[in-house]
């Protein structure tokens, strides 16, 4: 029976556990890397593991998220992060450099190798060939510190692609597609592997747009096989001795398959406030656009702006549209400014942003009051704009430069003939923003600014959880429902008690307080809680608010983990019916003592009835929460 690409890359680093579907695995991490929005946290957690120097391949910390300085406490943040990299031994990409996910892409990503990133769109690494996971800060430490990353093995879905793009239809057509098929929840705790003739005709920007999107679906990772298309990619990025030929074989046994002709696909686009919406854009077309934006880890590639300025040329968009432009990386604006490419865009009446992930992350650039925006963005959750009221829509880049020149929803096959862009045989390499690792600098300080503290404590888990329900959600409860991010939250990630201010904001501002005064509580959901980013400060801001037990139809992959890593018990209804027998203000006491037969009694004492409890945790997984989380876990495991 042959292997998938994905069985055998995570063989050749299984570190504990079976090849088996379902079975609790543990991998060896190649490399690993964060951003500024959830770096500091991480960064702060390897220094309490304790281990003096990295103990992965490659370890990089990028700076692209909260860029936007309003006051001290940003800037304070990438001194601190530039000083443990330079401890630490990790390469260090200063602010302004660009998007962690595109530049990994064309400086670091590696066939056959893992990675482990601190953002849910780390997969954009599958579009070379490797198996790339996005996790929790603490998970990412832990990896730096040499541990094993925990997961559990992944069924495969084989995305089989024939044909090829029809004019105005581009690789994010293709993730969309996806979406329509199996929707937000689709692929929890699976990989999405590509395969077929198809995949010949995709370059690997395109690859990359396809797996960092896949993070909606829910899946663990993404992949497509490393070919003569990767090569021709790393050799254009002066890396060509890096690659190696990875597929999978090809009696190779899948446990799904998606049949996807591109040379039938449309221009589709994502309805507010789901990636999972997803419509023709032929069905929406003619709703008046306040807003368009292009950029974002998903769709800033030098391929991708080229389309636009193209587009773009000689035109002028409307009156009643901003454009905005937000480049992946100091490479793609080197080459549109030589090629003349980037005056198509200025001259059009874009706003060029800076090369950082900016709207994407409501971090300026917020639409107006109930404003239609259109974007080339991965995500568009209610709020995540930064404007609570706008309608946020998810196209491709050919859709939404077409759309700016008429200021309305346009199919872009009615733009004429698709313009024709000429990609580089070579790249422009210019590393100097990066920099590497360095030596014998163990004596280094760390830089510490006023808004960095210390991080909470974590106590073990007791016998028995008592309290009241302090909140009840629906389905697909977002992490920037639970930790809004923003240019006014983002910057308090390293202040667990500021932050913690602004947990569930949007759902209801008055949680923290009620939590605080409660000596916190439980959390009701419904299925697939948790899902998008995987910033942990949704789990551990609610942690230091005194949260002890979420209890859910479903959870989001990400989420549960990091919910584990906190300390906080993470279980489902056996029953999914039995969701609807609890309200918020019930008092609820949970007898943990059979946590490890996987049942457990709640007792609602307000309504004086009995619901039965299950989980999906491993042995280890228990063990960790026992312990109160992950870090007073590792760090057990380093006294013994």
């Amino acid at each position: 029976m042959g292997k998938t690409l994905t069985e055998k890359i995570l063989e050749q680093h299984l570190v504990n556990g079976k090849s088996e579907r379902g079975s609790d695995i543990s991998i060896k991490i190649d490399q690993t890397l964060t951003q500024d929005a959830t770096g500091t946290m991480a960064y702060l957690q390897f220094e309490a593991i304790g281990i003096p120097r990295i103990q992965t391949e490659l370890s990089v910390s990028y700076v692209d998220h909260n860029t936007l300085q309003t006051d001290f406490k940003n800037p304070d943040d990438h001194r601190y992060l530039q000083s443990i990299a330079a401890k630490y031994g990790l390469y260090f990409s200063r602010p302004g450099n660009g998007i962690c996910h595109q530049l990994h892409l064309e400086r670091f990503a590696r066939p056959g190798k893992t990675l482990l990133g601190s953002d849910s769109h780390t997969p954009t690494g599958g579009g070379v060939g490797m198996i790339a996971i996005g996790a929790g800060g603490l998970d990412v430490a832990a990896a730096m510190a040499g541990e094993a990353f925990h997961l559990k093995m992944p069924n495969v879905i084989n995305v089989h692609l024939t044909g090829n793009l029809p004019d105005f239809v581009s690789a994010k057509d293709v993730i969309l597609e996806v979406l329509r098929r199996i929707g937000v929840k689709g692929a929890v705790n699976k990989v999405l592997e590509y395969t077929g003739p198809g995949v010949k005709t995709l370059s690997v920007p395109e690859r990359g747009t396809i797996t960092n999107m896949g993070t909606e679906t829910g899946a663990t990772s993404s992949i497509f096989p490393s070919d003569e298309i990767t090569k021709e990619f790393l050799i254009a990025q002066e890396r060509g001795e890096q690659w190696v030929a990875i597929a999978p074989d090809e009696d190779a046994v899948y446990d799904e398959t998606i049949e996807i002709n591109l040379s039938e696909l449309v221009p589709l686009v994502s309805l507010p406030h789901s990636p999972g919406n997803v419509k023709t854009v032929k069905e929406v077309e003619g709703l008046n656009v306040d807003q368009v934006c292009i950029g974002s880890c998903t769709n800033s590639t030098l391929r991708d702006l080229k389309i636009s300025a193209n587009i773009l040329k000689g035109k002028t968009i409307s009156e009643h549209t901003v454009l905005t432009v937000s480049p992946g990386s100091r490479q793609v604006v080197n080459h549109m400014i030589k090629s003349g490419e980037m005056s198509y865009l200025i001259e059009a009446g874009a706003r060029i942003l800076e090369n950082a992930c900016g709207p994407c992350i409501g971090m300026g650039l917020s639409p107006k009051t109930d404003a239609v925006t259109l974007r080339t963005f991965n995500r568009n959750f209610l709020g995540r704009s930064g404007t609570k009221s706008a309608q946020a829509y998810l196209v491709s880049p050919e859709t939404a430069a077409v759309s700016a020149i008429s200021g309305k929803i346009t199919d872009p096959r009615t733009f004429g003939a698709l313009p024709k862009i000429d990609m580089p045989k070579k790249f422009m390499v210019n590393d100097n923003m990066i920099i590497p690792p360095m030596e014998g600098k163990e004596s280094i300080e760390i830089v510490r600014g006023p808004n960095i503290k210390p991080l909470p404590e974590f106590n073990p888990l007791p016998d028995k959880l008592k309290g009241e329900v302090l909140l009840k959600v629906e389905d697909d409860i977002t992490t920037d429902h639970i930790m809004p991010a923003g240019a006014k939250i983002l910057p308090l990630r390293s202040n667990i008690p500021e932050i913690s201010k602004f947990v569930f904001n949007l759902v209801d501002p008055t949680f923290p307080d009620r939590s605080l005064e409660k000596q916190g509580g439980f959390i009701v959901g419904g299925d697939n809680y948790g899902q998008g980013s995987s910033r942990e400060h949704a789990a551990i801001a609610p942690k230091y608010l005194g949260l002890k037990a979420v209890i859910v139809k479903s959870f989001a992959r990400i989420h549960l983990a990091n919910l584990v890593n906190f300390g906080i018990v993470p279980l489902t209804f056996e029953n999914k019916e039995d969701y609807a027998k609890v309200e918020q203000g019930d008092e609820f006491e949970i007898d943990l003592t059979t946590i490890e037969s996987g049942k457990v009694a709640l007792k609602n004492l307000t309504k004086g009835t009995e619901i039965q409890l299950t989980h999906s945790l491993s042995e280890t997984e228990l063990k960790v929460l026992k312990a109160g989380g992950k870090l007073p876990f590792i760090k057990q495991k380093h006294v013994n």
